[in-house]
């Protein structure tokens, strides 16, 4: 498949059934669903149990993740990631940094020298027990850091659906009839399997979850955060990942963050655990589809690793959850996707042998009216959805 076809058909509006027999014709897949058979999650154990889509309208229902079709029919395997896409996958940090599990030893910080674990990137997870609405995935592998550190990682992880009741309660609105929603989360754990504690000084790992969207002109993200003397709180927002993001992309307020999400234009935003209210969300005006992610920050933590691609003066300073917009990494070259993502992280996991860590992250995407919409987005984002279209436009 050519690329202007794979991003003409991820442009379309593509149904929850072509994209499942999509991914059959080419891996295991398990279709999670609630009870009626309308709210429905595509999971692939071989991608590390990893939500490729979901639907709140059965098969004939819009697909709601990002697919990389080009990359999954080719066959191939890729030497820095294989970005297969999908809503929720498994990663783990540090990304950059001394204590980075994506660069060997010594090497630059540079991209012919980072490469994904194959762990968290071709390897698959095992699958421990499946039912209608929940499967549960298993993994143990060794990594080894920047400095040299090795740990003995062991992975447990949940998929499960929310029922349609229990999704409302989340969002903390009444339930609306004129909207339509599917609801999940993956409950991610990790343990120290090795016989040596994971330590500050030689480095420690986090659980770090991202999810890939198609991408829309229409398309805004949305992080609420806690407003707040820079004194206290650290910065609103991080932003220079890829160099400064233009103005008429990203709007800064008080206690809330716009971030363009078109697929046009390569940038990454950070956000620390101190201004984090751990939810983040996008709204899709061209198909009216508002997306929530909640997770869960502990209170009173504020070591999270830090990614950065270079050596870090405070590598425990990173971010509770990331966004990111995808676009060509160069003028002219082709973009990884198009898509966006909306990520979060758990605290560094400071893990004695036998001891565990565990991170919750939850999807929720409603579609329907935007009168019905409206008061969901104030309630979880503390915006309404006039905000968020005028959002980028106001700079």
């Amino acid at each position: 498949m050519n690329t202007a076809t794979s991003l003409t058909q991820r442009a379309c509006a593509v149904s929850f059934g072509d994209d499942a027999a999509f991914l059959k014709s080419h891996t295991e897949l398990i279709v999670l669903s609630d009870e009626k058979g309308l709210a429905k999650v595509a999971v692939a154990p071989a991608w590390q149990g990893r939500v490729m889509t979901s639907t709140a309208g059965a098969d004939a229902g819009l697909s709601f993740g990002w697919i990389n079709r080009e990359l999954i029919a080719s066959g191939k395997l890729l030497p820095h990631m294989n970005g297969f896409g999908g809503e929720d996958r498994f990663w783990m940090g540090p990304e950059g940094g001394q204590f980075s599990v994506f660069f060997a030893k010594g090497v630059k910080f540079e991209f012919e020298n980072w490469f994904t674990p194959a762990a968290y990137d071709t390897l698959p997870f095992k699958v421990v027990s499946q039912a209608r609405d929940k499967a549960v995935f298993a993994s143990e592998f060794a990594l080894t850091n920047y400095s040299g550190t090795k740990f003995q990682v062991a992975v447990k992880r949940e998929v499960r659906m929310l029922s349609v009741s229990a999704a409302w309660q989340k969002l903390g609105v009444k339930p609306s009839a004129d909207v339509s929603l599917v609801a999940y989360e993956s409950d991610n754990k990790i343990t120290n399997a090795g016989k040596q504690a994971w330590k500050k000084d030689t480095g420690l790992l986090s659980i770090w979850i991202l999810g890939m969207f198609t991408p829309s002109p229409g398309a805004t993200i949305v992080v609420p955060i806690k407003p707040g003397p820079e004194s206290e709180l650290g910065v609103k927002v991080t932003s220079d990942y890829f160099g400064q993001v233009p103005p008429d992309r990203l709007a800064v307020k008080d206690d809330v963050i716009y971030f363009c999400a078109d697929g046009k234009y390569r940038s990454k935003i950070g956000i620390n655990p101190k201004r984090s209210k751990g939810v983040s969300g996008s709204y899709d005006a061209d198909n009216k589809v508002l997306t929530i992610v909640q997770y869960n920050v502990p209170a009173g933590v504020t070591d999270y690793v830090n990614s950065l691609w270079k050596l870090q003066d405070n590598p425990y300073g990173g971010d509770a959850a990331n966004c990111y917009n995808d676009g060509p990494p160069t003028p002219g070259a082709k973009p990884m996707g198009p898509f966006f993502e909306l990520e979060s992280s758990s605290p560094a996991a400071a893990l004695a042998p036998g001891k565990s860590l565990s991170h919750v992250h939850r999807t929720i995407h409603l579609s329907g009216p935007e009168s019905a919409l409206d008061s969901v987005a104030r309630a979880t984002l503390g915006v309404s959805l006039t905000d968020i279209k005028a959002g980028l436009k106001n700079q």
